[in-house]
């Protein structure tokens, strides 16, 4: 069985391309656009890493991976962070999450990022 990662972003095309390049990698990629029902998802999925939109709606990121890491469940599971935004590298730390991603990226950093923390 392909080890599953979980992207949440509500951009379409970003998730589109991320699948694809995840799934090259041997990868079983599951998407979403929302992170509302982030503990069900994961208890679903079994995910070994999250990548996580910061600026995704209702919840948000920020939210979402704060929930994430409070949850015994769920708090080992690393989570990067990624967003256009300037305070990434903040929220980042804020949160406990486990790293972060500058958007726009390249292929190469999204896959480094990803066997690092695997």
């Amino acid at each position: 069985m392909k080890k599953c990662i979980l992207i949440l972003d509500d951009d379409v095309e970003i998730l589109s391309v991320c699948k694809i390049i995840l799934e090259k990698q041997a990868y079983h990629v599951e998407v979403r656009t929302h992170c509302d029902n982030i503990i069900k998802d994961i208890s679903e999925l079994k995910p070994i890493m999250v990548l996580m939109d910061f600026w995704i709606p209702h919840m948000g990121g920020e939210s979402a991976t704060k929930l994430m890491k409070k949850n015994k469940g769920t708090r080992d599971i690393p989570v990067i962070l990624f967003s256009a935004s300037s305070d990434i590298e903040e929220v980042c730390k804020r949160t406990n999450a486990n790293g972060f991603l500058r958007k726009p990226f390249e292929i190469d950093t999204l896959l480094k990022i990803v066997k690092s923390h695997i």
